[in-house]
């Protein structure tokens, strides 16, 4: 018998029984479904978190006052009240620092800002030229803060979009003049969307001004609070970590034994410490799912040894007038991977036909991947053959006369 004659055997075979065929599948379709559509969700959720990080800005650190330390007992967080990080800190770490390419130092409050009878109550960050492009945000109408801007202490301001629409509704809203903390600045442009942030906060309800500005007509302040800064590529940020904490642990005259009285944090040790989450995250779901994948495979192994059981005389009989134990285990191994196969098959359209209507019934990002899908389809195979052999060989194993005496 050669091996296109056992696949139709195999085919008719579970043709003539429909029912128990379509729900011996059913463990395989949802197990596949539910790996598909759960590592889609994971694998949206991390790029999701990857696009929100990106959008901060790439190759990015974070220098930060230091925390307090009140009777030796620090808190372990940033102080924005603390005068430990100067002007003159944040122009040296752009002047001596090799690895550094931008540097913007940064000063915040909130204000209310007014504009005829509209009024919005916002966050008012302080921020150099150079900011623009180091979060790499794009301008959608006017201009940026210049360097003559922060030199001349300029009361000009950019508005993030929320702001923007909350004040101008309809209207355009550069070269016109809004009132913060009761002083005019005039708007010289407006940052284009970046939507929210992975914590779910409004990332356009803010405004731009002049760190100088800021400091001495809001705050009334002369140190800054944090400096964003740029290294030259992505590989360089670690480098550029170390150089800039021994740069001002040196401009701060500290001790060996002494605590840095500021923080450096590394945006790409963030972005690898979410990843890694959601990587974890998104293994656990494919993990989960695929206990069903599991379950699916046991299903068919009982309903191939029912099966085996069922038609014993038929065994019997084939072999009586030919045909090899190799035939019949491939048979009965055919039919259990056909099974397999095909399930897999609807649960890879059903996984896909999930991770389309979440986004639009849920809200959820997801990512459908080519990895789970080809790897649903390897173990469906896997399964077939796993939990077919013993069925398979069960049946080829049987005496011929035994078979034949079976009732």
């Amino acid at each position: 018998m050669n091996f296109l004659m056992t696949i139709r055997i195999a085919f008719r075979a579970l043709a003539r029984n429909k029912a128990r065929a379509t729900l011996t599948m059913l463990g395989v379709i949802i197990g596949v479904a539910a790996v598909i559509a759960m590592v889609s969700i994971g694998q949206g959720a991390q790029a999701s978190v990857n696009a929100q990080i990106e959008s901060i800005g790439t190759n990015l650190l974070f220098v930060v006052a230091g925390a307090a330390n009140t009777g030796g007992v620090r808190s372990g967080t940033a102080d924005l009240g603390r005068r430990t990080l100067t002007e003159d800190d944040v122009e040296a770490i752009k002047r001596e620092v090799p690895t550094v390419a931008m540097v913007s130092p940064v000063v915040s409050s909130r204000a209310q800002i007014v504009f005829g009878n509209s009024n919005w109550n916002t966050s008012v960050q302080g921020v150099g030229d150079q900011f623009q492009e180091i979060r790499k945000w794009k301008i959608e109408d006017g201009v940026f803060i210049s360097d003559s801007d922060v030199q001349t202490e300029a009361r000009v301001i950019v508005l993030g979009q929320t702001v923007a629409t909350n004040l101008f509704a309809g209207t355009d809203p550069v070269g016109q003049t809004v009132r913060v903390m009761n002083l005019p600045f005039r708007v010289i442009g407006v940052m284009s969307s970046k939507g929210q942030d992975a914590q779910g906060r409004d990332q356009d309800d803010i405004t731009f001004a002049p760190y100088i500005t800021v400091q001495k007509k809001l705050l009334a302040i002369t140190y800054v609070q944090s400096a964003y800064v740029s290294a030259v590529t992505p590989e360089a940020t670690h480098t550029a970590q170390t150089q800039i904490t021994a740069l001002l642990r040196q401009r701060h005259k500290l001790a060996p034994n002494e605590d840095d009285d500021f923080f450096v944090r590394n945006q790409a040790d963030i972005a690898a410490t979410a990843d890694a989450t959601n990587s974890i995250m998104t293994l656990l779901l494919g993990s989960i799912a695929g206990v069903s994948l599991l379950v699916g495979g046991i299903g068919i192994m009982n309903i191939m040894l029912v099966s085996v059981t069922e038609r014993t005389r038929e065994i019997g009989i084939r072999m009586a007038i030919g045909a090899r134990s190799s035939a019949i285990r491939t048979q009965f191994l055919i039919e259990a991977i056909v099974l397999s196969l095909t399930g897999g098959a609807i649960g890879i359209f059903l996984g896909i036909l999930i991770s389309i209507l979440i986004p639009k019934i849920l809200g959820w990002a997801t990512l459908i991947s080519s990895t789970a899908i080809v790897g649903s389809v390897i173990f469906s195979v896997a399964v077939g053959v796993f939990f077919g052999y013993y069925p398979a060989r069960k049946a080829a194993s049987l005496d011929p006369i035994e078979a034949l005496r079976y009732e």
